[in-house]
């Protein structure tokens, strides 16, 4: 079987940081049957800003990037944080997968950061151990997105307070329950595929599902009478 080949940009300014994902990845990747890694490293804004560059023109497809937010402006000071820096990466590889790690444990200052980059996971460090940045790969590799518990909690007591269910929410459960692919979602349901992706994690937080597969989500739903 072919494997499937990721390019892992590693962007830290710690290298100790930086090898760890390495290490990570790797397990991963000998623990995923069809799953490798080619890895390129950044320190800094410039560095990254240059990686992504060359990727982008090289028409890679499979990018997996590693993003600190605390990361020193570009000398141009055009990306100010890590948070503008993946933003801007969202826009030169659209098909990337982000995985934001922060020191920051404040609700607000993880709110914004995933209203502004949606990233596909979401470490804070200090809930990390080496087994949950394994896990977290594989998740985001094969099923995203992976958060870690500090942002958990944060949108399980957000979406219990201020969201509901709306017309498309319920037209998405029930597209899942009759077996409709992911593939086919956006032309259903008028939306881009990370829209109807977000639609999905919103509701698995409401529901508070913690499984990758859609059986739970569906199983609940049905007993709630949303399907």
């Amino acid at each position: 079987m072919d494997k499937e080949v990721y390019v892992a940009l590693l962007i830290d300014d710690h290298p100790i940081i930086r090898s760890s994902y390495k290490e990570a990845a790797k397990l991963v990747a000998n623990t995923l049957e069809g799953v490798s890694f080619i890895f390129e490293e950044a320190g800094n804004c410039d560095e990254a800003i240059s990686k992504v560059n060359v990727l982008a023109k090289s028409g890679v497809k499979n990018c997996l990037v590693f993003l600190d937010i605390s990361l020193p402006a570009s000398k141009d000071k055009s990306i100010v944080s890590g948070e503008d820096l993946g933003i801007w990466i969202n826009k030169k590889l659209p098909q990337s997968k982000i995985i934001v790690s922060t020191a920051f444990n404040d609700n607000y200052r993880i709110h914004n950061i995933l209203k502004n980059l949606n990233p596909d996971g979401f470490l804070v460090k200090n809930d990390t151990t080496p087994k949950e940045l394994i896990n977290a790969i594989s998740d985001i590799v094969s099923d995203p997105p992976y958060y870690s518990k500090t942002v958990l909690k944060l949108l399980r007591k957000e979406s219990s307070n201020d969201y509901l269910l709306d017309e498309i929410d319920r037209k998405l459960l029930y597209e899942l329950s009759q077996g409709t692919l992911m593939k086919e979602l956006p032309d259903i349901l008028h939306l881009s595929m990370a829209g109807v992706e977000k639609r999905k994690r919103q509701l698995k937080l409401i529901f508070d599902v913690e499984s990758t597969s859609d059986r739970e989500l569906l199983s609940i739903a049905r007993v709630k009478g949303f399907i």
